[in-house]
């Protein structure tokens, strides 16, 4: 399992004084960019130079508790189907010094983003996938 730590802003907060849930969505990218740092150049290079991205199509979320500003937020990633075009990620959020908040599910598929179609996922990224498989 993978895990990418960051605190929330406050910028990120709404008037409730609590994260805007579309919030968790860029935490989500974050750790994935961060995830698939490991590849040569990181995941930077696997979208600008080589033209593969991993978008995705399909994301479930649930919410269990909120976040404030100034917490910090751990987020757990873990590849939980490796497929020969797509994958699917778990991402379990957590709050320092307490439970479980948010879990999404996510879907990506390899496209060629020259040509928008689904390729077959390159090796290194199947790698990091199934370093982290459940």
């Amino acid at each position: 399992m993978f895990e990418h730590r960051r605190q929330v802003a406050f910028h990120e907060v709404d008037a409730a004084g609590i994260v805007f849930f579309p919030w968790f969505h860029v935490y989500l990218h974050e750790a994935m960019d961060a995830f698939f740092g490991g590849l040569e150049g990181g995941y930077a290079r696997l979208i600008n130079e080589r033209r593969v991205g991993l978008p995705a199509v399909r994301l479930v979320s649930d919410f269990r508790a909120p976040l404030r500003y100034g917490d910090t937020v751990a987020v757990r990633v873990e590849a939980t189907r490796v497929g020969e075009r797509s994958l699917s990620l778990r991402y379990a959020f957590f709050r320092d010094g307490g439970g479980e908040v948010a879990a999404f599910e996510q879907v990506v598929v390899a496209t060629d983003l020259a040509r928008m179609c689904s390729v077959p996922l390159p090796e290194d990224v199947r790698s990091v996938a199934l370093a982290h498989l459940a």
